[in-house]
């Protein structure tokens, strides 16, 4: 009996991959709460499982006492010494309580217990395997479906592919076999959750790891790694050997190597690219395939820089829907501008025109009573413009070198009169600008009535071509040549008859007409 029941705990130990003494406190809880329901008191249960025979045995505890305020808990020290001489005030005795009559609705008690404490032991195990094993690559089979998420049998414990986790550019049937990544282990009240995704850059990097075997030894390290699932996917790498190309051993021969990768990927496109600790350099290697004339950085601690590339090269270096400037600014961890060359000559363009605007408006104050000096000055302390001027205070004018209070009194007043003369260019300007644009519009109006008409009139010419009906002109012109000769058929119709008249009464002479 004993060596049946050690087996079977071995069996079941080895089954749920549990420790046997998991089981074992398994039995003996399962034993104690059967026991408790049998005996219905209030002693002191304990359940204890004996290698020896192979039983789990049940005791009472009581606690020996000098005096005996709760028998089923507590004994005398004389009772108590009755059965051991040498017990002592504080100790505990056992008695044995038979474990054979507890029935079957006891054993059934026992079997819950029993199922519960594997379950649960069987749920801790499973959650410290795979918790342990987060960014890890593992092989599943897909097992069922449930409201757009996928159960992924793992072997030991089923795994939950979110809807999120799927790239697009695959469908799953069941029964399909799949590798994805472990993202994360959740605990619930059903037992642990173990979370899978086909989405995740830790399954690209594994991938590169099985395919390459240069990145498998640490020559070449993969440095970042970004992804839009079943689109598009950037790479970075470096070698740590002078003589190994990074991106060669990750392409492989003819591709081969990441053709492969991109085959389990369902097709989707890898942009190998080479790391470079200068941030400028590495977002040239993350933009390709494009080809970026120049990078330059604008903010450094909000991490922000331009980019400036070639007309044609702009569409490709934004990619599909930005797809490609948005991969390389995720690999690369700064915010990218990315602007055409005719975008940032334009720019420049724009900025020189205000500054040579604002060089014109602190010039004209020399023609108001301000000096060329003075006015210098305005320009080199960088004030903008004359409305600059009229904001600043009179303390802060007087900051600049050389402008002292009646100055600053006289720059007010000239930029104000100067102010006034600008704002009446710059209205006349406008009121020009404007006559012009309503001119052209005027123009562009008349020439497309222009062309609707010519269209029109070469519409009807191509209809009369065509075999078009008379018009009403022609039609009486026909009559008209039709009717001087009508009088002269009649007359030919009237003088015909009257000579067969003559002949027949002369008998054989000449008709009028021979005559």
């Amino acid at each position: 009996m004993a060596n049946q029941l050690r087996q079977q705990i071995e069996q079941i130990s080895r089954e749920k991959n549990i420790n046997p003494d998991v089981i074992i406190a398994a039995i003996e809880d399962a034993i104690l709460t059967a026991s408790k329901k049998y005996y219905k008191n209030n002693e002191d249960l304990r359940s204890r499982f004996n290698n020896e025979t192979g039983q789990i045995e049940v005791f009472a505890v009581k606690q020996i006492v000098e005096t005996v305020d709760n028998s089923e808990t507590q004994i005398s020290l004389e009772e108590a010494q009755k059965l051991i001489p040498e017990a002592e005030v504080g100790q505990e005795i056992e008695f044995p309580k038979p474990t054979d009559v507890l029935g079957r609705i006891a054993a059934q008690t026992a079997k819950q217990v029993i199922f519960q404490k594997v379950r649960e032991a069987e749920r801790d195990n499973v959650f410290s395997e795979y918790s342990g094993r987060v960014g890890e690559v593992i092989n599943g089979i897909i097992k069922r479906q449930e409201m757009g998420d996928f159960v992924v049998d793992l072997g030991r414990a089923e795994a939950l592919l979110p809807r999120k986790e799927q790239s697009r550019a695959e469908t799953y049937q069941t029964g399909d076999r799949v590798r994805v990544a472990i993202v994360k282990v959740l605990k619930s009240a059903k037992g642990p959750q173990v979370v899978v995704s086909r989405t995740d850059p830790a399954l690209l990097v594994k991938l590169f790891e099985m395919e390459v075997p240069e990145i498998y030894d640490g020559t070449v390290q993969i440095r970042g790694c970004v992804r839009e699932a079943g689109e598009r996917a950037k790479v970075a790498v470096v070698s740590r050997e002078k003589d190994v190309d990074p991106v060669g051993a990750c392409v492989g021969m003819k591709g081969t190597r990441v053709q492969s990768i991109i085959r389990e990927l369902r097709g989707e496109k890898i942009d190998i690219v080479e790391w470079n600790d200068e941030p400028t350099s590495f977002v040239i290697n993350a933009l390709s395939p494009a080809k970026v004339s120049r990078v330059s950085i604008l903010d450094e601690e909000q991490r922000i820089m331009e980019v400036v590339a070639e007309d044609k090269q702009l569409s490709l270096a934004i990619g599909k829907k930005g797809q490609n400037v948005r991969l390389a600014a995720k690999l690369v961890g700064w915010r990218i501008d990315i602007k055409s060359e005719e975008e940032k000559r334009q720019e420049v363009e724009a900025e020189m025109a205000r500054m040579q605007r604002i060089v014109e408006e602190l010039r004209s104050l020399e023609a108001h009573g301000v000096s060329d000096k003075v006015a210098q000055k305005l320009i080199d302390a960088g004030v903008a413009g004359l409305a600059h001027v009229l904001e600043m205070t009179d303390e802060e004018l007087q900051q600049i070198e050389g402008v002292g209070p009646k100055t600053a009194e006289k720059i007010r007043e000239a930029a104000t009169t100067a102010k006034a003369e600008w704002d009446r260019k710059d209205a006349e300007e406008a009121a020009r600008v404007e006559a012009e644009r309503a001119e052209a519009e005027r123009v562009a109006a008349e020439q497309a009535e222009e062309e609707r008409r010519l269209a029109e009139e070469q519409a009807l010419a191509e209809q009369a071509a065509e075999g078009a009906p008379p018009a009403e002109g022609e039609e009486g012109e026909t009559s008209e040549a039709a009717g001087p000769a009508a009088p002269e058929a009649a007359l030919e119709e009237t003088a015909e008859p009257a000579g067969q008249t003559v002949a027949e009464g002369s008998q054989g002479g000449k008709a009028d007409g021979e005559r």
